[in-house]
């Protein structure tokens, strides 16, 4: 009896159900007809197609315009484009058969696909603005983060306030590599007084890192090294500011670069020549310049900072390696002194764009239409460098530009250009892949195919905003083993 009673009550449900969507149903029907029928002559077939007619181009428009935009999202996004054109063309294939003959037979179809294309369209609004926002936000944060770190760097804000600068994890971990230290300083053991030799081999190869950021160097090293056929015949030398110096040999002491790879942990302090007698970087500096970031420049004394060798890859901070890089030593130079990706296409990324062609000495010496180039990966031939006297003429620029009116200083690229003009030899497209810090469309098989992908932008793949479809590919080569990477929030 209980078990007729449950089926019977069912029944009745399922009959409720059923009997509530007929209502709804017809509700809908008879309000859509109401509306539509505003007076006895709306009631006429002729009007009726028209509405119905305008109805559903109206809402075909709408649908073709959300399949743009939807297009230009990542490959997460397309199902939603597909339904959007699946609709769209639906829309499009009934507002063609209407006639006064069909309206009633195609009527209640078309209020459904309706139906369905409002609630597909209203979602992908709202993610649309969202991302907007989220976008203008990361905008925002990122330039004012870099005019602290530029206040920072010229010693104009106390320490409490130049660690906003730095996204609050990365201050964290350096704070928490140094307390290691200070802990238990025997275990961190200084560099040697006699280097090693490798680290001074002209037959091994040879990158130079600038940077302060020791979780995004020991990504770079990591990813070369697991990349590398012969992973103990690269070596990095890594040259950080003084006070971060300490935190990259706690890290590296714990974790050592794979594969028998070496690196060389080193700071201003480890080259003697950079003063301000002799470097017009060092002056400005300290003639109080805010602009001028002396690590950023000191890409600039290559040659004195590794005498005895002959070919140095440049590496950014922000790339990852997906292939062996010993291929860069065998790349011809001819005469040049620099090998870097071109970056210009049409009327963009030239020269114009970054140097102040209103000064004479602009002007005169460089054309408006020279294609630029760009760091993340580059190739110096030292012998070529110390040949064409590059340092000296860098010197000269700095000197020039010492009121800013060349170019922006706080950019280190445009004396790049013109110290290395016509120096400069293209590199193939495969070895350096950019933009992966704000584009995220990106065709996968540029990235698959290249030997260094450079998270060039805001969208640093250390921080919060980074793309999701780029993250994994810097992730991976994080060893999370590192306990100060859990105890500092890192939302790896």
């Amino acid at each position: 009896m209980a078990g007729a009673r449950a089926s019977a009550r069912r029944r009745a449900a399922l009959a409720a159900v059923i009997t509530l969507i007929l209502l709804a149903s017809v509700s809908f029907l008879l309000s859509a007809t109401a509306t539509s029928s505003a007076s006895a002559a709306a009631n006429s077939p002729a009007s009726r197609l028209a509405i119905v007619q305008r109805h559903v181009e109206d809402h075909a428009a709408v649908l073709a315009a959300y399949t743009a935009h939807a297009r230009h999202l990542s490959a997460a996004s397309a199902s939603q484009t597909d339904a959007f054109l699946s609709i769209s063309s639906r829309l499009s294939a009934l507002a063609a058969r209407l006639s006064l003959s069909t309206v009633g037979a195609l009527e209640k179809e078309i209020k459904a696909q309706v139906k369905r294309g409002r609630s597909l369209a209203g979602g992908a609004k709202e993610a649309f603005d969202t991302q907007s926002k989220i976008q203008k936000l990361s905008d925002t944060v990122f330039a004012v983060g870099q005019q602290l770190l530029r206040a920072r760097r010229a010693g104009v804000l106390n320490s409490r306030i130049a660690a906003w600068s730095t996204p609050k994890s990365l201050h964290c971990l350096a704070m928490r590599l140094l307390e290691a230290r200070l802990a238990n300083a025997s275990a961190v053991p200084d560099e040697p007084p006699v280097p090693p030799p490798q680290l001074a081999d002209p037959s091994l190869y040879h990158y130079a890192i600038f940077s302060d950021n020791v979780l995004a160097v020991s990504v770079v090293v990591a990813s070369a090294a697991r990349a590398a056929a012969e992973p103990s015949r690269h070596v990095f030398h890594v040259v950080a500011a003084p006070m971060y110096l300490p935190a990259f040999r706690v890290w590296f002491a714990r974790l050592p670069p794979p594969l028998g790879a070496h690196v060389q942990l080193l700071s201003v302090s480890d080259f003697p020549f950079l003063n301000a007698t002799y470097s017009p970087v060092l002056r400005q500096i300290e003639d109080g310049n805010r602009d001028v970031a002396l690590l950023d420049y000191l890409r600039f004394y290559l040659p004195e900072m590794f005498p005895a060798l002959r070919r140095v890859v440049l590496l950014e901070d922000d790339v990852v390696v997906q292939r062996d890089l010993a291929g860069l030593w065998r790349v011809d130079m001819g005469a040049n002194v620099n090998a870097a990706l071109h970056t210009c296409f049409g009327g963009f990324r030239r020269y114009g764009k970054y140097l102040n062609f209103s000064e004479p000495v602009v002007q005169e010496s460089f054309s408006h239409r020279a294609c630029a180039w760009s760091y993340g990966v580059n190739v110096f031939d030292l012998q070529a460098w110390r040949r064409e006297q590059c340092t000296e003429q860098f010197h000269r620029f700095m000197e020039m530009n010492e009121n800013g009116t060349l170019w922006d200083p706080t950019s280190v690229l445009p004396v790049g250009l013109m110290t290395f003009y016509g120096k400069t030899k293209p590199l193939d497209k495969s070895w350096h892949v950019m933009g992966l810090g704000y584009n995220p469309h990106i065709r996968p098989e540029d990235i698959g195919g290249a030997a260094v992908i450079h998270f060039n932008g805001n969208m640093k793949p250390w921080l919060d905003v980074a793309f999701n479809q780029y993250k994994h590919l810097w992730t991976k080569y994080v060893d999370t083993e590192m306990e100060f990477l859990t105890l500092c929030n890192f939302g790896l």
